[in-house]
C-alpha cells in the first residue's frame, strides 16, 4: 500500500503554499494520499485567529475536488493540545501496516526538538521535510544524528517500511504567508490569487478574519 502522508498545521488561513507542498508530495513521493489535519488546539502557538471549526471548514473548501488530499478533523475532535505525536498514534492504529509521513517544513524540523515526544515520532511515521531555497538541514547536534542515522535519499525507502526514516525532499517555493493573508483581509484588501477562491467564499461567509 502507498504511504500516507500527514500534512498538520494551523492553516490559519489554508492558502496556495499549502496546497503546493501537498500536491507535489502526493506526486513526487508517489504517496497514496495526503491528509490535511487542522491543529485544534497548537500547543506551541497558543490561541488561533480562526476558530478550530473554521479552519476546517477553508481546508474542506481548498481540497474539494482535489483527487488524493484528504482532510482529516481527528484534532479538532480530540480535546486537550494537538500533539503530532498522539495524532500519528491514532493514524498508526487506523494503519497498522502502511507507512505514513508526517510532512513538514524545514523551519518546523528545525524546531522538531522542542515537540511532544519528539523523539519517538520515527517509531510511528517518517519525516519528510519540505525543503525550500535558504534552509540547510542541520548536520551537528540531535537533529544532526538524526538525519546521519535515519536520513535517507529513496524514495522507494519511504515504500518500504511503515516508519522510522526521514527524507528531505524539495517543493516550489511560493512566498505566501497566513500573516500575511489575514493583514490583507483586515485592511479590506482581497486575497485573491494566494488562497482558492472557495476558501475566499467561506472566509467572507464566516467573517473570520475581519477584525485581525
Amino acid at each position: 500500500m502507498k504511504p500516507v502522508g500527514v500534512f498538520g498545521g494551523t492553516f490559519d488561513p489554508i492558502h496556495y503554499g499549502h496546497l503546493r507542498t501537498a500536491f507535489e508530495m502526493l506526486q513526487a513521493l508517489d504517496f497514496g494520499e495526503v491528509r490535511f489535519i487542522p491543529c485544534g488546539d497548537p500547543p506551541h502557538r497558543g490561541k488561533t485567529f480562526a476558530t478550530a471549526i473554521e479552519r476546517l471548514a477553508m481546508v474542506e473548501a481548498a481540497a474539494a475536488g482535489q483527487p488524493g488530499l484528504i482532510v482529516d478533523d481527528r484534532e479538532v475532535r480530540r480535546s486537550g493540545p494537538s500533539y503530532s505525536y498522539d495524532t500519528l498514534a491514532s493514524l498508526r492504529q487506523e494503519f497498522p501496516d502502511r507507512p505514513l509521513g508526517l510532512i513538514v517544513g524545514m523551519d518546523a524540523f528545525l524546531n522538531l526538538p522542542g515537540w511532544h515526544r519528539w523523539d519517538e515520532i520515527l517509531d510511528l511515521a517518517h519525516i519528510v521535510v519540505a525543503h525550500r531555497p535558504g534552509w540547510r538541514a542541520p548536520d551537528y547536534g540531535p537533529l544532526g544524528d538524526l538525519l546521519a542515522e535515519h536520513g535517507t535519499h529513496k524514495v522507494e525507502s519511504l515504500h518500504a517500511s511503515p516508519a522510522g526514516l526521514v527524507h528531505i525532499h524539495a517543493v516550489t517555493q511560493l512566498e505566501i504567508a497566513s500573516t500575511d493573508i489575514r493583514q490583507l483581509i483586515a485592511i479590506g484588501r482581497n486575497p485573491r490569487f494566494l488562497m482558492p477562491d472557495s476558501v475566499i467564499e467561506v472566509m467572507q461567509e464566516l467573517a473570520c478574519y475581519e477584525n485581525t
